[in-house]
């Protein structure tokens, strides 16, 4: 029986239709390209979600494997470099620490992560909920030519701090910390970090570090292994130690009495690097800690929770010795001390 044209005609179209479909799905898989520009984008947060508040730091984990030659992030403007996860018993994959900045604001915010290897690339996407912290009002009497600052003391702030951003401008692309992170000085924590500071009566900037009280020439430890990126005599800050642990991660001890190293200086956990003092803008001896993870102002007591194993460490010459996944980083926000 032979089957009417019309019937024959569908047929071939409809194996046709089938031919198309396959060769789309085959062009698709070789080439990572948007085939239907009218399709929507995939949904912001659909590879996960991770919460923080506002000082906190947070352990972001992405899953890859061996053939990834770039992985990196981009949260609120700042970019977040990644590691390898070398904790015992973790599955692998890559690791990055997310600052989140005392002033970020509250609500959920895009973690968008680029990923390559040598044929394709591809993008994750996580949502990160901020939550705001209850940050306390302190109110500071100070001598009046410490606050309100005098023409030739704002000439030389102004340049102090064009000096940081300089020296700080490019991050080190290694890894230099260890797992394990160091208290710098035994004392007692002020637990005044983003407090609002009213000085005589004027609101300041938030504060963005912590202070622990200690005698005057007491030890001040290395919070972990890294490099002097710089060390400063400035008018608010008094003498200080700027430390580059690697991947846009800071560390800085202020107001010391005594300076135990110099630019250029590789230094480890642990390594006394100066002595408590009160010299700059100080009521009394005490350590001003500080860390900026990213560009984000973040509580350094944050360091010591970090869930890292404290063994099986690379030694500091290993970890120069890596490396990174991260380009050098061109944004950079270090906000006035």
């Amino acid at each position: 029986m032979r089957l009417p044209t019309f019937t024959l005609m569908h047929q071939r179209n409809a194996r046709l239709d089938r031919m198309v479909l396959v060769a789309v799905v085959l062009l698709a898989g070789i080439f990572p390209v948007d085939l239907f520009p009218g399709s929507p984008p995939a949904p912001k947060g659909i590879d996960g979600q991770y919460s923080g508040k506002q000082g906190q730091i947070i352990v972001v984990k992405v899953p890859i494997d061996d053939a990834v030659t770039y992985v990196q992030g981009s949260f609120l403007g700042r970019t977040i470099s990644f590691f390898a996860d070398s904790r015992p018993g973790e599955p692998k994959g890559l690791m990055g620490l997310l600052g989140v900045d005392m002033q970020d604001e509250p609500g959920t915010h895009e973690l968008a992560i680029k990923i390559k290897n040598e044929e394709q690339s591809r993008e994750l996407s996580y949502n990160i909920l901020v939550v705001k912290e209850k940050f306390h009002v302190e109110h500071l009497k100070l001598p009046k030519d410490q606050v309100d600052l005098d023409e030739k003391s704002l000439a030389r702030w102004k340049a102090e701090q064009q000096l940081v951003q300089e020296a700080l401008a490019t991050d080190s692309q290694m890894k230099l910390w260890q797992p394990s992170f160091v208290e710098p000085v035994n004392g007692k924590r002020t637990g005044i970090f983003g407090s609002v500071r009213i000085m005589n009566g004027q609101a300041r900037n938030p504060h963005n570090g912590e202070d622990i009280g200690a005698p005057l020439g007491a030890d001040v430890a290395a919070t972990n292994d890294g490099v002097v990126r710089l060390t400063v005599d400035h008018v608010f800050s008094g003498r200080g130690i700027y430390l580059d642990h690697g991947l846009g991660f800071y560390s800085m001890y202020f107001h010391l009495s005594e300076v135990l190293v110099k630019e250029g200086d590789l230094v480890r956990a642990g390594q006394i690097i100066g002595k408590v003092g009160a010299t700059g803008r100080a009521t009394g001896p005490h350590l001003h800690w500080g860390v900026k993870l990213n560009g984000a102002r973040v509580n350094p007591y944050e360091l010591l929770n970090l869930p890292f194993a404290r063994n099986g460490a690379n030694s500091l010459e290993q970890n120069l010795q890596e490396s990174v996944t991260a380009p050098p980083l061109t944004d950079k926000h270090f906000p006035s001390y």
